[in-house]
């Protein structure tokens, strides 16, 4: 009897841990049975503000985007995790009046291991036709202390180690130009206090010039990052993840040059 209410209560602390655990991630990160705890943190945020909502974006007149189709594929930041699952993309579509594919879910790593990586869901995509591809260089291969890899001269995909970001980075290039033939951009997130990001960064720089793809990078654009402390506060509901002030204000001018750049080049 003394064994088995022994073994009673060591369970009973692991169903009580791991509930902690699950609520933790969920407040901290949308992800798992507790994900709806992270919107009642980050709705009453000022820059989630009804006044930066979808709904308040005016359509420009001309863009270079419009009629376009452009699939984004990406994690919590591309689908916007602390914004009330509106992000760049979004402002983006609605203002420049394209046709956006937002393939984005929270907590993802761009290396392959399992369903929901970026990898496997690319290929689930069932998308005939897209004018441009973006990606995010996600965090969480950073923050799961996922294997850099080597960068490798060959371009075809099934010489690349999918489970390392320069493999899964490289693929998924690959697998995007072949199936849409299509420009194909990147992206980095803003810097923040990680060595192991840093060190993504630079290895997504040298397979851009390998690739000739382009790279909207946010880490290393000084004008970009320095804000000020109180902006700061506004534009990000983390270090990593803006709200939607941060998205609309902060972000889409830069993403909306950006593309617009690669989209004008392609067709010229």
């Amino acid at each position: 009897m003394k064994r088995k209410k022994k073994v009673g209560i060591i369970l009973g602390v692991l169903v009580v841990f791991l509930m902690l655990w699950f609520a933790f991630c969920g407040l901290q990160w949308s992800w798992g049975p507790f994900a709806r705890l992270h919107a009642l943190k980050t709705n009453s945020l000022a820059g989630n503000d009804e006044s930066y909502a979808l709904s308040q974006v005016q359509t420009l007149s001309e863009s270079p985007l419009k009629g376009k189709t452009i699939v984004f594929l990406g994690s919590s930041v591309t689908y916007g995790a602390s914004s009330k699952g509106v992000s760049f993309v979004d402002y983006l579509a609605r203002r420049n009046g394209f046709t956006a594919v937002k393939e984005a879910v929270s907590g993802t790593t761009l290396t392959e291991d399992g369903s929901n990586s970026y990898i496997s869901r690319l290929k689930n995509l069932d998308i005939s036709q897209a004018d441009l591809f973006v990606c995010q260089l996600s965090t969480n291969d950073a923050s799961q202390k996922k294997p850099l890899g080597t960068i490798f001269p060959s371009r075809d995909a099934s010489s690349f180690d999918t489970k390392t970001v320069a493999g899964a980075i490289e693929y998924i290039i690959t697998y995007a130009e072949e199936k849409w033939g299509c420009p194909v951009v990147f992206y980095t997130n803003p810097s923040y206090d990680s060595e192991r990001y840093e060190a993504m960064v630079s290895l997504l720089r040298e397979i851009a010039k390998k690739r000739e793809i382009s790279v909207i990078d946010l880490w290393n654009d000084e004008d970009f990052n320095n804000i000020a402390p109180q902006q700061r506060k506004i534009y990000m509901a983390d270090s990593i993840h803006p709200t939607q002030a941060g998205y609309l204000e902060w972000w889409t001018p830069v993403f909306e040059t950006m593309l617009y750049e690669v989209i004008q080049n392609e067709s010229h």
